[in-house]
């Protein structure tokens, strides 16, 4: 086992999903978890609960109607 493998409470914050496992990772906060201990948490943008891989929920960005531009060059032409 590598040194300094401790519990972590990872926390999604875009999912309000917490779940712990072992990291080497640190943290100065901390959390007090279901079984009544305290151990540190690290706060992540997206995890499984969110990302649309693992939700199938796709969302489709546009950002400065690039969508629009591609339809536009590429769509299907009307006849």
């Amino acid at each position: 086992m590598k040194p300094d493998i401790h519990p972590v409470v990872f926390r999604d914050i875009s999912a309000d999903f917490t779940f712990l496992t072992r990291s080497t990772a640190t943290s100065d906060r901390t959390i007090e978890w279901i079984d009544g201990n305290t151990y540190p948490v690290i706060d992540v943008d997206i995890s499984s609960a969110s990302h649309p891989f693992y939700t199938g929920k796709a969302k489709i960005v546009d950002t400065a109607g690039r969508v629009e531009k591609f339809n536009r060059r590429y769509g299907r032409r009307s006849a």
